[in-house]
């Protein structure tokens, strides 16, 4: 992976703002910075207009140098872009409800690496924008790397591109069991029938196990195009969900104890029902590796992405992390 790189041809002014943009492999991030001390909302109409404008080039805007707010304020100022804001509705991964439309990061363990995704891409709808605030930077590492969906689409072979198309993608989960999230957080309901509801209206299979838990089956896209540029990425969580990109550990564990690959908390399947070569993934994920672009955290930093355009991970780390999430405007139907 490159190193990020400020070419000076790129530096400019804005309302008086300090404009960088930072350049790693082939990601672009839009860097925003105050003269003096002040809030994101003394100017937020500015701050408006340019988020607007480089998001759909850049695809990441970083708010930096200005005063560091609440939560509450960080809420505000997503809000501020007047789109609707969202739920962590049908999430794949454990997370704390901080105050409405506020939520941690996911909450994996610190020496875990979370791989690169646009967030909600397993599924039919998802957030078209995300928002990430530091408020507190880790002592080493906890960089949220990002990536441009873009070139990651355009690196991969078009072979590969046209399989997974013409395929589609099959995302397999079992809830509980003390192996994976319960299904009462993931749907935020204790009442199965609203759990149907939901499953019906975005086209999700359901099936009740005999234990009480519970059984998705949903076939998505592999790739899509952004409904305002209209360029493709790539978009989708195979990489992530698939059994190969579990820990070898871990993937040992949870193999002895269940008795088909159907049958672990997640996992992913062509649309057919066919397995993913595990090959293609691992090339998928090195696509991913060489474009990323990843920068420390500041606390009081904001991160904005086009959630199509970007997508996110996040690097191992020590001693305390807080990076809390909000997300708005669902994706078209």
């Amino acid at each position: 992976m490159d190193t990020i790189t400020t070419d000076a041809s790129t530096s400019a002014r804005a309302d008086d703002f300090a404009l960088d943009i930072w350049t790693q492999s082939a990601t672009q991030l839009l860097v925003v910075s105050p003269p003096d001390t002040e809030t994101v909302f003394d100017r937020l109409d500015e701050l408006h207009r340019l988020a607007n404008k480089h998001l759909l080039r850049e695809g990441a805007v970083l708010l930096r140098g200005f005063e560091k707010g609440q939560v509450a304020d960080f809420h505000r100022f997503a809000a501020s872009f007047g789109q609707e804001m969202l739920t962590y509705e049908f999430g794949s991964t454990p997370r704390s409800r901080i105050q409405e439309g506020v939520y941690s990061s996911t909450e994996y363990p610190a020496h875990q690496w979370i791989p690169q995704h646009n967030e909600q891409s397993y599924t039919s709808r998802w957030p078209m924008k995300i928002w990430f605030y530091c408020d507190i930077a880790a002592a080493g590492g906890g960089e949220t790397p990002i990536a441009n969906s873009r070139e990651v689409y355009r690196r991969i072979p078009e072979s590969i591109r046209r399989r997974w198309r013409d395929k589609r993608l099959m995302y397999v989960r079992n809830y509980g069991n003390g192996l994976d999230v319960p299904w009462e957080p993931v749907f935020q309901t204790t009442d199965r029938a609203e759990v149907e509801t939901f499953c019906a209206r975005h086209q999700i299979q359901c099936e009740w196990r005999d234990d009480g838990n519970l059984r998705t089956r949903q076939i998505c896209q592999s790739e899509a195009l952004h409904p305002v540029t209209g360029e493709p990425v790539w978009f989708n969580q195979a990489h992530l969900f698939h059994v190969s990109g579990l820990e070898p550990e871990v993937r040992e564990t949870l193999l002895s104890v269940v008795d088909e690959l159907s049958e672990l908390p997640r996992n992913v399947f062509y649309g057919d029902g066919t397995a993913i070569e595990e090959t293609v993934l691992d090339e998928i994920r090195d696509v991913y590796a060489d474009v990323m672009l990843a920068f420390p955290w500041q606390e009081g930093d904001i991160l904005t992405l086009d959630n199509m355009l970007t997508s996110h991970g996040r690097a191992p780390f020590t001693g305390p992390r807080r990076v809390l999430v909000a997300m708005a405007e669902p994706s078209p139907a």
